[in-house]
């Protein structure tokens, strides 16, 4: 049966190239170019695509409303705003957020992740944007390609902690004894090294994560 999305978005040349990607690979768009009524509208979808920039109500509100109304609809924020603070304001609601420009395989793998997550997900199962961690198998796949990555001990012992401290902000020092099971050395870099090559093997950007996500200042945080 055909997915339907809910897509909000003022710029008509931003619109309608996404709703034609969007279109191609199977989905059924309505596309909005603002957030009034998109609340009920919502009700009536499978999950919302959302612009943070919008006349009227901004796309933060238009979220909110959308999640009270129908918490159980997926909402996928896209912003032009890259700034942590609109992002974590971003995530207080939404399921998944994307900042511009982004690609439309990206857009559409996370389209369908938020798809599967919100259905039939089994309970062994994890996912963190492409990435899908089985726990029963230990394995931990590229939903885009099915492929599996391959991490070593220590990796998959950092990724273990952080799923199993979901949304919290863990210091360096709380991973690297959990870990490693041995005092932490202040100034010791062996736990940035360990996560800079994890970001390598799950990030579609390690340059700028969006799975293992720097708390400047505090540590990290994998959010699910």
């Amino acid at each position: 049966m055909m997915k339907k999305i809910l897509y909000i978005e003022d710029d008509p040349e931003i619109g309608s190239w996404v709703v034609e990607e969007l279109e191609q690979r199977g989905f059924a768009v309505k596309w909005l170019m603002s957030g009034e009524g998109a609340d009920k509208e919502g009700r009536n979808h499978d999950l919302v695509i959302l612009d943070v920039m919008l006349p009227g109500l901004d796309g933060f509100t238009v979220g909110q409303r959308l999640k009270k109304e129908s918490p159980q609809i997926p909402v996928f924020m896209l912003s032009a705003r890259s700034a942590v603070d609109d992002k974590l304001q971003g995530l207080q609601f939404a399921d998944d957020y994307l900042t511009k420009p982004f690609h439309p395989d990206e857009l559409a793998a996370r389209v369908e992740v938020l798809l599967r997550r919100s259905g039939s997900v089994p309970s062994n199962t994890v996912i963190l944007g492409h990435i899908r961690v089985n726990l029963s198998e230990n394995t931990v796949r590229d939903d885009r390609t099915g492929e599996e990555i391959k991490l070593t001990g220590k990796q998959y012992q950092i990724l273990m902690y952080f799923l199993r401290h979901p949304n919290q902000i863990l210091m360096k020092e709380q991973i690297y004894e959990a870990v490693w099971g041995e005092p932490y050395i202040e100034g010791d870099k062996t736990l940035l090294v360990h996560i800079r090559h994890l970001r390598e093997k799950l990030e579609l950007n390690p340059g700028s994560p969006e799975i293992v996500e720097t708390i400047r200042g505090l540590g990290y945080r994998v959010k699910q």
